[in-house]
């Protein structure tokens, strides 16, 4: 096995695998070996999606994990997500297959900086999307997700000062919806930064009957072609919804596996990027494999800890947030 050092510096746990091993049935052994369970972001590949007990949104998934009575939760997502299921459930332990698996957003907001943009707007409250490190939620007033941004926004008196973060696009969104002036960290994921206009509007002459669904944390000029812009979970609800029989899909592909599962008998086309690629994947996401699943759940490493005191700032925001959900009746 390598030592804690080699782990930290590859990533995840190096070790040759037999090659006849079943790993669908050796994860299920040892999850009840270790009363374990498997929580999987739309993004992760199918395989991962399919042997996963709980499937969906980071958020969603770290809610669901700290309701069950598992000692052990394995998070096929990125860095951030098994922090916050380590912020909801700080007596479990979380693993996460890859520790590279990091992410494009939550590295565009570096808690120190953002630290430093905060102190320039001392009268403002500090609204942060859940795609961030647990560092940067302790520096929140209320954190939300791509599903409750408008609602939340909204539910603050119309004269309160916000700064919103890390997501730009996302923020700009939230501003249109709502009509506020808030400050924007200038923050992005490169996955759905780089969907290309010009490709999307070719892809719909040759597919038009296709409704063209996107992730607000597109670019403007993507969102303005949409016909239904909304959260992961909000993109698959509308698919299944939908009398519609083709859909050109801008998000991470990961998602059109579950909409062709709820769905066999419709079309989903993955909206092409400005690259050579056919469909935008997240290299981070795609870190996570089967087999770095296994060896995760079997040696119980890589670890992910978040300091105590940073858990109980952090956690602050997001109660905040289901607060004002459960008042809203969201």
């Amino acid at each position: 096995m390598d030592t804690l050092e080699e782990l930290n510096r590859k990533g995840f746990v190096d070790e040759k695998i037999d090659p006849t091993l079943d790993l669908f049935e050796e994860i299920e052994k040892l999850k009840k070996e270790k009363n374990a369970i498997i929580l999987a972001h739309y993004y992760q590949e199918p395989d991962i999606q399919d042997i996963a007990d709980y499937i969906g949104d980071s958020l969603g998934l770290s809610q669901e994990a700290a309701k069950t009575e598992a000692d052990v939760i394995v998070f096929a997502g990125v860095h951030f997500m098994a922090e916050t299921a380590k912020i909801l459930s700080p007596q479990k332990k979380v693993l996460l297959p890859d520790l590279k698996a990091g992410c494009s957003l939550a590295d565009s907001c570096p808690p120190h900086l953002f630290k430093k943009f905060k102190e320039k707007y001392p009268d403002h409250i500090v609204i942060t999307y859940v795609n961030c490190t647990a560092e940067l939620k302790a520096l929140s007033d209320i954190v939300c997700t791509s599903t409750n941004a408008v609602q939340i926004v909204e539910s603050l008196p119309k004269d309160t000062k916000i700064i919103f973060g890390p997501d730009k696009n996302l923020g700009a969104w939230v501003a249109k919806k709502t009509g506020r002036d808030l400050v924007l960290w200038n923050g992005a994921c490169m996955v759905h930064e780089i969907f290309s206009r010009e490709k999307i509007t070719k892809l719909k002459e040759r597919h038009p009957n296709a409704k063209f669904i996107a992730h607000p944390e597109c670019e403007e000029a993507v969102l303005k072609m949409a016909d239904y812009i909304g959260s992961t979970t909000g993109l698959l609800k509308y698919t299944i919804n939908s009398d519609a029989k083709e859909f050109i899909v801008a998000t991470e592909s990961g998602i059109i596996h579950q909409m062709e599962k709820a769905c066999p008998d419709k079309t989903f086309i993955p909206a092409p990027p400005n690259n050579n690629c056919a469909c935008n994947d997240c290299p981070y996401m795609k870190r996570n494999t089967l087999e770095k699943l296994y060896l995760c759940i079997k040696n119980g490493l890589p670890e992910v800890t978040v300091p105590a005191d940073i858990i109980v700032e952090a956690r602050k925001p997001i109660e905040r947030m289901l607060e004002i959900s459960a008042s809203l009746g969201l």
